[in-house]
């Protein structure tokens, strides 16, 4: 597992089993074209159906496949093709059982019906833990103040191969008295099986920036995921400058989502 750093800075201003059309093939002995569709469910013991991590992965990564064939159609002006799998993703958007969950606690919320919402957010643990994290995080350590913001690369991803890439913005504001500067990072990325990648670096992007007081510095970089969605957290090590001899001390990188779908989040840094 690698963080790749980009140089050009991106702007970030329970039902039956459906199907969804993925796309057409003329690969037939016969030659005519036949279309590819996309399932996933589970069943309990008794035969009824169930949500699992397991099968939100699945519905994920065709939900990714989906976009990549729809932007695969447009490149190659076939738009009735893109038109089809733009109806797909629709009705993929709409049946999804994690999306809906996500609607109908966010509803709740505004509705005031607390018991509800917390509900939806169990059933949401359950089959989705990182839908309930932000592609977004905002943390405080002794005024050096971390914000990120997270999106996911249809350009560079290739789900057929799961392979996801994710680009995230970060500002650091030094909201203290003392100027400080950035050593190293430390990343922990963990995919939706749970599996973690720890990295360690010397500063970011090339840099070890000083960072004055009231001033801040961003950057942009980007990182692969084998699954289409997961999250990120981690620290900064810095040390104040202004003292000889100041021993270094760690600045949090709260936790935040690296999903495929993202989040209705508008907070944009």
């Amino acid at each position: 597992m690698h963080s790749v750093n980009l140089k050009i800075l991106t702007d970030f201003n329970v039902r039956s089993k459906r199907c969804w059309q993925s796309g057409r093939k003329n690969n037939r002995e016969d030659g005519k074209p036949f279309q590819i569709m996309a399932c996933s469910w589970e069943r309990n013991e008794d035969g009824k159906e169930k949500q699992t991590q397991s099968s939100f992965l699945s519905r994920s990564q065709t939900y990714a496949l989906l976009k990549q064939q729809m932007a695969v159609a447009a490149k190659s002006e076939d738009y009735k093709e893109a038109a089809r799998i733009r109806d797909s993703l629709r009705l993929f958007e709409e049946e999804e059982p994690v999306l809906r969950l996500q609607r109908s606690m966010k509803r709740a919320i505004n509705e005031e019906r607390f018991e509800d919402a917390a509900r939806f957010r169990d059933e949401l643990r359950l089959v989705a833990p990182h839908s309930l994290l932000k592609c977004s995080s905002d943390a405080t350590t002794l005024g050096i103040r971390v914000q990120v913001r997270s999106v996911y690369i249809e350009g560079r991803s290739q789900p057929s191969k799961g392979q996801y890439y994710f680009a995230y913005r970060i500002r650091i504001s030094n909201d203290s008295e003392r100027p400080v500067q950035l050593l190293r990072r430390h990343w922990i990325i963990t995919d939706a099986n749970g599996k973690p990648h720890n990295i360690w670096g010397v500063g970011v992007i090339g840099e070890q920036p000083v960072i004055f007081p009231r001033k801040g510095f961003e950057y942009s970089s980007a990182c692969p995921l084998s699954t289409p969605n997961g999250r990120m957290e981690g620290d900064f090590e810095m040390k104040h400058i202004d003292r000889v001899g100041a021993s270094t001390f760690n600045v949090a990188i709260a936790p935040f989502g690296l999903s495929i779908m993202g989040d209705d989040g508008n907070d944009i840094i």
